[in-house]
C-alpha cells in the first residue's frame, strides 16, 4: 500500500501569507485599544481563532490531488449559485452593510458570507472553461461561457446588492482573460461600454474617449458585427449615463461626488475618506507608535477594524508599516505567478492566477478607498481586515496554491516535504 500523500510545501508564499495574518491580528488588535471600550477591543480573539482554522482547512486541501480539485468544481460552483440565490431571499446584513442580504445565518446566528467562498468556486470553474479550449478566445462570441460563468454570480452578488465583490468578480474576469492569452485589445473592447458609462458624465472625456475606441476597432479589424456591437454600446452607454443618474438614490449620488470632492459633505458621505487621510498623512515615516493612533482612539476613523484598517496601519506605523505591509502582499504576488507559470495544466496555472486575480483586486480596491484613489465600497484588505469568511477562504486559496506548486514543474526544489 502507498503511504500518504506528500506535499512539498512552498514556504516562502506560506510564509508570506502567514506574516500578513500576524501582521493583520496585530493591527485588529490596536484597532479595537480605544479610549472608550468597545466589543472591537476583543476582535483580535476571534480573528485569532479563524486565522487557525484557516490553517487546519489549507492544511486538508493541499493533500487533495489537482485533479480532485478539478472534479470537485462544478459541484463546487453550482452549490455556489445556489446558496447565492437563497440569499437573496434570507440572507441577513450586518455592521455597516446592515441593508445587504450577504450574511448566512441560521436560527439569528450569521454563519458567514457565501460570496467570500464564491470567489474561489468562480475562479476554479472560469479556469476550467478556458482550460477547456486549446486556443484563448479570440472573438467577442467566443467570450460567452466565461461571462456566463462569472455573470451569474456576479448579478446574484449585485442584487444583494454588494459593489465591492462584484468589482473583485469583474477583476477576476478579465485578469485570468488575460492570463488564458486573450489579447488586450479585446479586453478593452469588452470593458469599452463600462468605460464609456463613468466617463459620459463629462462630454470632452467621453468624445476623446470614443474617438480612442473607433481608432482601436479600425486597428483591431473585429468581425464587423463586433465593430457594430462595440461602437453601438458605447454609444448607448454615453445616452443612458445621465438619465441613470437622474435615477440613482441620493445617497449613492452622494458616494460618486464625494469621490470627486470628499469636502462636498464632509461630515456624512465623505466623512470615513476624510478620517481616513488624516490618519494616514498624520502617521508620518515611523508613525504614532503601536495603539497610539489618536484618530483611532478617539473612534474618529469608522470601520477601523475592517474596511479602514490600512489606515489604522498608516497612522500608527507611518510610512515604514505601509511599506512592508505592501512589500509583503508583493512578495506574495510574485510567488503566486511564479506557482501559476510553473504549473503542471493550463487549469492548474489558471486557477493559481485567477487567486492572484482575487487577492490583487482587494488590495488595491481597499487600499486605493482609504485614499480616495477608489469609491468606498466596504472591501476588505486580505489577511488584516477582521472577519473570519475571508481569513478563511485565504487560506484556503493558499491551500490550493501549495497543493498546484507541489505538483508543478519544478516542485521539491527548495520546498519543504510534508
Amino acid at each position: 500500500m502507498s503511504g500518504p500523500r506528500r506535499v512539498s510545501l512552498d514556504w516562502p508564499l506560506v510564509a508570506a501569507a502567514i506574516v500578513l495574518s500576524m501582521y493583520g491580528i496585530a493591527v485588529v488588535y490596536s484597532a479595537g485599544q480605544t479610549d472608550v471600550p468597545t466589543a472591537v477591543a476583543h476582535a483580535y480573539r476571534q480573528q485569532t481563532m479563524w486565522f487557525a482554522l484557516g490553517l487546519v482547512g489549507a492544511y486538508a486541501v493541499s493533500r487533495a490531488s489537482a485533479r480532485l480539485i478539478e472534479w470537485a468544481t462544478v459541484p463546487a460552483y453550482v452549490g455556489t449559485v445556489l446558496v447565492l440565490l437563497m440569499l437573496l431571499f434570507f440572507g441577513k446584513g450586518a455592521g455597516t452593510a446592515a441593508d445587504t442580504k450577504s450574511w448566512l445565518a441560521v436560527g439569528g446566528i450569521r454563519l458567514g458570507q457565501p460570496s467570500e467562498l464564491a470567489k474561489i468556486t468562480v475562479v476554479m470553474m472560469l479556469a476550467k472553461v478556458l482550460a477547456a479550449n486549446r486556443e484563448a478566445p479570440s472573438s467577442l462570441l467566443e467570450l460567452w461561457k466565461p461571462a456566463l460563468v462569472v455573470g451569474i454570480p456576479w448579478l446574484e452578488i449585485m442584487l444583494q446588492p454588494d459593489l465591492g465583490t462584484g468589482i473583485v468578480f469583474v477583476g477576476i474576469f478579465f485578469l485570468m482573460l488575460f492570463w488564458a492569452g486573450v489579447a488586450w485589445e479585446l479586453l478593452v473592447l469588452v470593458a469599452s461600454p463600462v468605460v464609456s458609462l463613468v466617463l459620459a458624465f463629462n462630454t470632452s472625456l467621453w468624445g476623446a474617449w470614443f474617438l480612442l475606441l473607433l481608432a482601436l476597432v479600425l486597428w483591431y479589424k473585429p468581425y464587423l458585427w463586433e465593430g457594430v456591437a462595440v461602437v453601438s454600446a458605447n454609444v448607448i452607454a454615453g445616452v443612458v449615463a445621465p438619465l441613470l443618474w437622474d435615477h440613482l438614490q441620493p445617497y449613492r449620488q452622494a458616494r460618486l461626488k464625494v469621490f470627486l470632492d470628499p469636502s462636498s459633505d464632509p461630515l456624512r458621505t465623505g466623512y470615513h475618506v476624510i478620517q481616513s487621510q488624516v490618519a494616514i498623512g498624520s502617521g508620518g515615516w515611523l508613525g504614532k507608535g503601536f495603539t497610539m493612533g489618536t484618530q483611532k482612539r478617539l473612534a474618529f476613523l469608522p470601520e477601523q477594524h475592517t474596511d479602514f484598517i490600512f489606515s489604522v496601519v498608516g497612522e500608527e506605523l507611518g510610512f515604514v508599516g505601509v511599506t512592508v505591509a505592501l512589500a509583503l502582499f508583493g512578495f506574495l504576488f510574485y510567488r503566486v505567478v511564479r506557482v501559476a507559470a510553473r504549473a503542471s495544466d493550463s487549469y492548474s496555472s489558471l486557477v493559481a492566477f485567477g487567486l492572484l486575480a482575487m487577492w490583487f483586486t482587494h488590495v488595491v480596491e481597499n487600499v486605493g478607498m482609504t485614499l480616495n484613489l477608489t469609491p468606498v465600497t466596504g472591501i476588505p484588505l486580505p489577511f488584516f481586515s477582521y472577519g473570519g469568511s475571508f481569513m478563511f477562504a485565504s487560506w484556503l486559496a493558499v491551500g490550493i496554491l501549495v497543493r498546484i506548486s507541489s505538483e508543478g514543474r519544478g516542485a521539491g526544489a527548495g520546498q519543504i516535504a510534508l
